[in-house]
């Protein structure tokens, strides 16, 4: 299971998930790589690797990346190495992409990727939370909220929809539609008990 998680900057993708995480240790977070300048209190290698242009030209020409894309001036990519390790040591990858990296990855996983799309409650809720972070200036929000109404229109190729109108809510609702899809028979293949075919 890979669990993509996607919504507008501004939805609260980041608290969201911290929630999440917090409350289901197989969880593993994606680490996305970008030519985005470090905000403070952010960390390399934990919110993200922060690479130079070059540096991420170089991963683009090797196919490192599952999927990456620009966005508000920037490149992401989610590599693929990290996602094979996660994999591998039995955790559950949970990817905070946004819209265009995420059709990419839709395209590649199907059934196997868990599609969350992250509403924030209104328009004007999420104007103030772009405006309260003042970490960026008032064209970038201006552009944010532009693309935002662009980026909703690609909520309906994903499997489910959560508001994030009231944040332990919302995290309760992702944590339904993991046991959920822990249940289904095509991702089980075998039932837990062997049926009789007798007469």
């Amino acid at each position: 299971m890979i669990v993509l998680i996607t919504g507008p900057s501004g939805a609260g993708k980041s608290s969201f998930i911290a929630e999440l995480m917090a409350a289901d240790q197989r969880l593993a977070f994606s680490v996305s790589t970008t030519t985005r300048p470090m905000r403070s209190g952010e960390v390399d290698g934990r919110d993200y690797d922060f690479v130079d242009e070059p540096a991420f030209d170089r991963l683009v020409a090797e196919s490192a990346f599952v999927e990456w894309a620009q966005v508000h001036d920037n490149r992401y990519g989610t590599r693929r190495s990290q996602l094979e390790e996660m994999t591998a040591a039995g955790k559950i990858p949970v990817l905070d992409i946004d819209v265009q990296g995420g059709v990419q990855v839709l395209d590649q996983f199907g059934s196997e990727l868990v599609s969350v799309f992250l509403f924030p409650p209104s328009w004007e809720e999420l104007d103030r939370r772009l405006t309260s972070r003042g970490t960026d200036e008032a064209e970038v929000i201006a552009t944010r909220l532009r693309n935002a109404r662009h980026e909703v229109s690609y909520a309906p190729r994903y499997r489910y929809w959560i508001v994030n109108d009231d944040l332990a809510a919302a995290v309760a609702r992702m944590r339904a539609v993991i046991a959920a899809e822990e249940c289904r028979s095509d991702i089980l293949g075998t039932p837990p008990l062997e049926s009789d075919t007798s007469d």
